[in-house]
């Protein structure tokens, strides 16, 4: 079998040693790369039950047979560990182009274990494991982090993983970075590297990933640059990026705005992505094999921003700041995405967690200073919740904990303890359905739903034989996570084209059948470890205000709207009504 190294590398920082294991051609046609990989590792080496800051709560780094290929989309990298947000499966992933040095350091996983007694950074090379003091790093932020350590390591184009203080202080939504501004956002994974007290992973080597096919790789890369630089998907990413979702989000009514009260806002043309190329000069960025070039590199104008240097802001950072947050200046986004980055902070949760709290501060549940379109005073929360001061430290353990706190369960939205993603599922029901499902909490990449939602292949509000289309749907996202691949080439990666990256890089021949087969595999193990962490059905579903309150429009999903939704998926996917899997 192609496209791996057929090793895995553990390292176990506790008593600073490593070693190599093979992995067998069995072990891989079972679960292949990415999420795959990485979700049968955590189950075969996590102790059912663990505390996620414990040292044996293991943080694992995957990579897929398309990762260091000339395939668009392949420059990837996956992190899967029990998140200390949800205390569930957690996975995360980021492009930029450490997936390629960490290829090239010769494994196709790497599983860090144990906890060190003082600051520690890693560089994992194909030469071995070398545990470097990270004392003069602690405190500082990412982008200080990650200058600090290329002027440390004499390879050429190292991949450079970072946390920066949130994760040294175990926020529970702090984030990994790599590549100056492209990150594993979501779940928390900056929190389990500062539990182990691991500032930076470097990566470096010269091993090349054996590929079924490379010059068929490299032809049939060449012939999708001929045939979509100039697709109109292509050419919407480039131009605009993320924040297009704005406008079309606002004209679907699912902007999720005023902390999930409205959906819509006023100031739409304030934030929106025309906005960013009036007033912030984008300009297009992609990452190290792609065509598409989704992010921006932008520079604040004018104002008290001036000059202010970001790549971003992306829809998701634009909703959580511009949408619940309701702030209506563009430049007040980057600023406060730009204070995310440094901090470490994952902006979505961060700006989710600030609308709460403007909202517990007016039901007088919290001394606070803070208000909607109030960028400082949200700027001051964020800095508190790192530092956990006062309320911050609260905030720092997430949505649920919090809400809790504060009797405010009704007033909280959040899935498993993860907070949705910008698009309403009242305007959008398939969406509710994702939400309540994704293995992760409350995730809009599991299935990127909106998708066939707002481009008119099913009708939003639909509700029989829905679930059908979003298994499909669900099916080939997780195998571009297994590859891995990027989501945003959904578009020009049918399921025959899967089919040809996989055959082209493991020189597996494997039809659609074969394909849903192995996502299934995939998307089962995730579940069993769900499971095995105590999950039951009664996860799987909406926060109350999502279901027993409706948007301004009158548009609503009811919990017979939400059942009949997870029912379908549970037959589908071959699960007991409970929920448990058939085995």
């Amino acid at each position: 079998m192609y496209g791996f190294f057929k090793q895995r590398l553990t390292v176990d920082v506790s008593n600073r040693s490593f070693q190599a294991e093979a992995l067998s051609d069995t072990f891989l046609r079972a679960c292949m790369g990415g999420k795959g990989l990485g979700t049968q590792l955590l189950l075969d080496n996590n102790p059912v039950g663990v505390d996620p800051f414990s040292p044996d709560n293991h943080f694992v780094l995957a990579l897929g047979p398309a990762t260091d290929s000339p395939l668009h989309g392949s420059c990837r990298h996956g992190i899967y560990a029990k998140s200390p947000l949800t205390g569930l499966y957690s996975e995360s992933y980021s492009g930029g182009s450490a997936a390629i040095a960490m290829s090239r350091a010769g494994f196709d996983a790497y599983v860090i274990k144990g906890a060190s007694d003082r600051p520690l950074w890693l560089e994992i090379s194909d030469q071995g494991v070398f545990f470097h003091a990270a004392d003069d790093l602690w405190g500082l932020d990412t982008f200080e982090t990650e200058a600090a350590i290329r002027k440390k390591v004499a390879a050429k184009s190292p991949g450079i993983l970072v946390i920066g203080p949130a994760g040294e202080n175990c926020v529970r939504f702090a984030v990994v970075k790599n590549d100056g501004w492209r990150v594993a956002g979501r779940t928390g994974m900056g929190a389990v590297l500062g539990s182990k007290k691991i500032k930076a992973i470097v990566f470096h080597g010269a091993q090349k990933r054996p590929f079924a096919d490379l010059q068929g790789l490299k032809d049939y890369a060449k012939q999708m640059l001929k045939g979509h630089k100039d697709h109109p998907v292509t050419q919407a990413y480039r131009n605009h990026g993320t924040p297009m979702m704005v406008d079309i989000l606002n004209k679907a009514g699912g902007f999720p705005s005023r902390y999930w009260s409205q959906g819509v806002v006023q100031q739409r043309e304030n934030i929106n992505a025309q906005s960013i190329k009036d007033r912030c000069q984008p300009k297009p960025k992609a990452c190290r094999t792609c065509f598409l070039a989704c992010g921006k590199s932008v520079q604040v104008q004018q104002g008290r921003h001036q000059g202010l240097k970001l790549e971003g802001p992306e829809y998701e950072t634009i909703y959580a700041f511009g949408g619940l947050c309701m702030i209506d200046q563009i430049e007040e986004i980057v600023y406060l995405n730009d204070l995310c980055d440094r901090l470490g902070l994952d902006t979505m949760s961060s700006g989710n967690l600030a609308a709460f709290a403007i909202e517990a501060r007016r039901r007088g549940k919290i001394d606070l200073e803070i208000d909607y379109n109030q960028p400082d005073q949200i700027a001051a929360l964020l800095k508190k919740i790192v530092l956990r001061q006062d309320v911050g430290g609260l905030l720092a353990e997430g949505i649920r904990p919090a809400s809790e706190e504060l009797g405010l369960e009704d007033l909280a939205v959040h899935v498993k303890g993860l907070e949705p993603s910008g698009y309403d599922p009242r305007a959008l029901k398939g969406m509710g359905l994702a939400y309540a499902v994704a293995d992760r909490g409350a995730c809009h990449l599991r299935t990127t739903f909106y998708k066939p939602e707002l481009a008119g292949l099913i009708d939003p509000d639909q509700i029989e034989d829905k679930a059908a289309m979003f298994v499909d749907f669900e099916d080939r996202c997780t195998l571009f996570d297994t590859l891995i691949l990027c989501r945003f080439y959904r578009d020009l990666y049918p399921w025959e084209e899967i089919g040809n990256m996989m055959a082209l890089t493991t020189g597996e021949e494997m039809p659609k059948a074969d394909l849903q087969a192995l996502a299934a595999r995939v998307t089962d193990s995730a579940r069993r470890f769900n499971l095995r962490e105590g999950m039951r059905r009664r996860d799987d579903w909406l926060p109350k205000r999502l279901l027993n309150e409706a948007l301004p429009d009158g548009r609503r999903i009811t919990e017979t709207d939400l059942k009949q939704l997870i029912d379908d998926y549970y037959r589908l996917r071959g699960w007991l009504d409970t929920g448990q899997l058939q085995d």
